[in-house]
């Protein structure tokens, strides 16, 4: 049974004892998501209208945080995320994230979820949201991106998910100059990255979280697809 669980920073993030896992780091897992993903994803990105992937949807947080900047940035943004085992809605009611983040915006974090599966839909004018329902390790892609935020449950816990093939297929469907992020950076991680043709960079960990995380980035000569 998936558990309810507030970390440092005053944000929910959620258990699932099964795994030994949480969705979210612990120390803040609004501070997290903003710092790894939004900072050293979105918003170091040069293009002009991003089209940014993200694997794993689960409690919605790095969409919504992506939506409000892009809101902000007037910068529009097509994003794709991909999930297997959505979580039910009445645990979707319970996170805090519109409360704590942005009150005003409570609607928007619930059309996250409620938005149609296999669809495109547009929630604002600047954040237009694909969620597909599917599976990770076999799923088909049609299309290249120029952010990916890779938020899978850590490769202890699902090995299945962090593997050289599959690093090569985001690799080919990175645009040129497209980036990575992921708070995993441990070694093995950070050499299949690299094997796979990314340039990838050591960074600072988020306030009171992890000491490091990896960001790789694809050259501009690069080819896609």
């Amino acid at each position: 049974m998936i558990q309810l669980q507030q970390t440092a920073d005053g944000s929910h993030t959620l258990f699932v004892p099964e795994l030994d896992e949480h969705y979210h780091s612990v120390k803040g897992a609004w501070t997290e998501s903003e710092h790894i993903f939004l900072q050293m994803g979105w918003h170091h990105s040069p293009a002009p209208s991003p089209q940014v992937l993200e694997i794993g949807f689960g409690t919605g947080l790095n969409a919504f945080l992506t939506l409000l900047a892009a809101d902000r940035a007037r910068r529009p943004t097509r994003y794709t995320t991909l999930e297997r085992f959505p979580l039910r809605e009445e645990i979707v009611r319970q996170m805090n994230y519109p409360q704590q983040i942005a009150p005003e915006r409570s609607a928007d974090y619930q059309a996250l979820h409620q938005a149609a599966w296999d669809q495109e839909v547009a929630v604002t004018p600047w954040f237009t949201l694909r969620k597909t329902l599917t599976d990770f390790t076999t799923h088909s892609f049609q299309e290249a991106y120029d952010v990916i935020y890779f938020d899978a449950f850590a490769p202890e816990k699902q090995p299945e998910m962090w593997s050289p093939s599959l690093f090569e297929t985001l690799f080919r469907h990175t645009r040129p100059g497209g980036i990575l992020t992921t708070y995993c950076a441990k070694g093995a991680v950070r050499r299949m990255l690299q094997a796979a043709g990314y340039t990838v960079e050591r960074l600072p960990g988020p306030p009171g979280g992890k000491r490091e995380i990896l960001r790789a980035t694809k050259g501009f000569s690069g080819n896609i697809m």
